[in-house]
């Protein structure tokens, strides 16, 4: 392939978000569901691809048409395909970049009830899913066991968690695990923000939700900024460095994070192949993917910054705008390249997946919420809903809804809840090692981790939090 053909594929990329981006501005009900013009994207480039509209065209043109597979030439899929896997480094390295790491005293302090209670849902979205797998989906349809973890990978973990694992799911055997990741992570912003709103609206008449009203929900600039940074805020200011072009220095940043990643990594392949891998077949470091040890990389980054007090030439919002980057191109290719002809066969499964994984959800949020977050629990647990079946946008404009005007502390312990919950599930380190450990140990052995995890959260979060419950003992 030609490097010519490989940067008209990266062009079409653009195209496609622009016109992304015309159809959002000019569709209200998608606005209000805060896609973002990416995920649009996506979408179009998917109905013109070659398992929508090419099926029609190759009724009518011979093989050698250039649209033969619809709009989107099969040159243009091939350099997309590997996308995803690409780009979802650049994602992870730049998630704490910019960002000053508080204490974990301070934390735990803010945003203890919400960790528990993240942790909790998300270990519970393991147990799960691996029991509907093992009781349900493979006696009966043939799944692989595998798809256990898929609804962890896709409600909490999300589009692009879902994407980046699709080497993965390929070097274990199971290729179509990312189709329905990619589509359950759909199905879970949906019901995020159509699940969350009427609760919302339950939960005010019942009067649970105290803070809603006094102000006009959003303005379209507020859902044009929400939806389009992905639930993350970014500053307007962008701090000038003395040495080198801002852009070049934060790219160079994330490069290093990177490199520290891809080092970490092969460290962790070599001690296996030299310990028990020397003497065993078991192997699951070779699995596991870079994007997140890039993440560690870029922890490793700030935090040398911050000891060597020059943390001021990170501008966060630079470092946003450049994972923002990364995560259209990542959402795009991977939407495009989908194959619905997938979750057609394996439709019930797919279903019923959604089905239970939602249950989960609203179940943990509206009898476990009350019970492991102290106060203001309906606003603090909103956010963990909203990020638990859908993305990190999702839990904000919840949040937002409401407490418009930021009367409780949801949104401060939900910034701080991320940096003692990403690393680890939602994309982080157990994330990416769950397929490959259940590969080498079978599915029944991370079941039995993974209760024994969740209802060790849940017994601590219940025990601890609970009785605050009762006193109004804060946990500010």
């Amino acid at each position: 392939m030609s490097p010519n053909m490989v940067g008209f594929s990266f062009m079409m990329i653009g195209v496609f978000l622009i016109i992304g981006k015309v159809v959002r501005l000019h569709t209200k009900w998608l606005r209000d569901l805060f896609l973002p013009s990416s995920i649009i994207a996506g979408f179009i480039a998917l109905i013109v691809g070659p398992d929508l509209l090419g099926r029609l065209t190759s009724q009518f043109l011979s093989e050698s048409s250039l649209f033969y597979n619809g709009l989107i030439p099969e040159f243009i899929l091939d350099v997309w395909r590997p996308l995803p896997g690409m780009f979802i480094n650049i994602v992870f390295a730049a998630l704490f970049l910019g960002k000053k790491v508080p204490s974990v005293k301070k934390i735990w302090r803010v945003a203890g009830p919400q960790i528990v209670m993240g942790q909790t849902v998300s270990w519970g979205q393991y147990v799960i899913g691996i029991l509907l797998t093992l009781l349900v989906l493979t006696p009966l349809f043939g799944t692989n066991p595998l798809a256990g973890a898929l609804i962890e990978i896709s409600f909490v973990g999300g589009h692009g968690t879902a994407a980046g694992l699709a080497n993965t799911f390929d070097s274990l055997g199971f290729s179509e695990g990312a189709d329905l990741a990619l589509g359950l992570a759909t199905i879970g912003i949906l019901v995020g923000v159509v699940a969350g709103i009427l609760i919302i609206n339950i939960g005010y008449r019942k009067g649970f939700a105290k803070h809603v009203g006094g102000k006009e929900y959003f303005t379209e600039e507020e859902k044009e900024r929400l939806g389009e940074s992905y639930g993350f805020e970014m500053e307007p200011e962008v701090k000038e460095a003395k040495a080198i072009e801002p852009l070049a220095l934060h790219l160079s940043l994330i490069a290093v994070a990177i490199m520290i990643g891809y080092i970490l990594q092969q460290g962790l392949i070599l001690l296996e192949a030299s310990t028990w891998g020397a003497w065993t077949d078991v192997l699951l470091f070779p699995y596991v993917p870079l994007f997140p040890l890039a993440m560690i990389g870029g922890v490793i980054v700030q935090v040398v910054f911050d000891r060597l007090d020059i943390h001021m030439y990170i501008d966060q919002s630079l470092i946003s705008k450049i994972s923002g980057f990364a995560l259209d191109v990542l959402l795009v290719s991977a939407l495009a390249t989908l194959s619905l002809q997938v979750i057609g066969d394996n439709f019930l499964p797919f279903i019923l997946l959604a089905i239970v994984a939602t249950a989960w959800n609203v179940f943990a949020f509206l009898y476990l919420g009350p019970r492991m977050i102290p106060e203001y629990w309906f606003e603090r647990g909103l956010g963990d809903f909203g990020q638990a079946t859908g993305m990190t946008a999702t839990g904000l404009l919840l949040m937002k809804i409401a407490d418009p005007e930021y009367q409780t502390p949801a949104l401060m312990g939900f910034g701080y809840k991320q940096i003692l919950f990403e690393p680890f599930v939602g994309g982080g380190l157990v994330t990416a090692a769950s397929l490959p450990f259940m590969y080498q140990f079978g599915p029944v052995v991370f079941l039995i981790i993974s209760s024994v995890i969740a209802l060790a959260f849940l017994i601590f979060g219940l025990v601890k939090f609970g009785p605050n419950r009762q006193t109004g003992k804060s946990t500010e």
